[in-house]
């Protein structure tokens, strides 16, 4: 289902602050490469899950169990009295994307 514009802005600025929070974050599993792909947010506000790329097990993991952290500073910094609970998950479609292309690169190499 599409979201609205409000739902699309709010989505947006929510993966600005989290790209921040997360970048504040003392924990050596989480700082590293890590990079905010995405954010849905339900349109009442209940959940929000991120898709995270380059993300290890260990580093998912981690940012999972700092979830209530992470909903407690996006209140306060973007001013909500109702932050949704936040489902750390790791996304693999660049990698996807970048082994189509490879293979998509052979086949042009063979039809030659």
């Amino acid at each position: 289902m599409p979201q609205s514009k409000n739902m699309a802005r709010l989505s947006e600025d929510m993966k600005r602050e989290l790209i921040a929070i997360i970048g504040g974050m003392k924990d050596p599993r989480v700082q590293g490469f890590l990079t905010v792909m995405r954010v849905e947010v339900a349109p009442d506000l209940s959940t929000a899950k991120m898709g995270e790329e380059n993300a290890t097990a260990e580093a998912v993991g981690a940012l999972n169990r700092a979830a209530g952290h992470v909903r407690s500073e996006i209140a306060k910094r973007m001013h909500i009295r109702k932050a949704p609970e936040f489902r750390f998950v790791a996304d693999d479609g660049a990698k996807y994307a970048a082994h189509i292309n490879e293979l998509i690169a052979g086949l042009e190499r063979e039809e030659r």
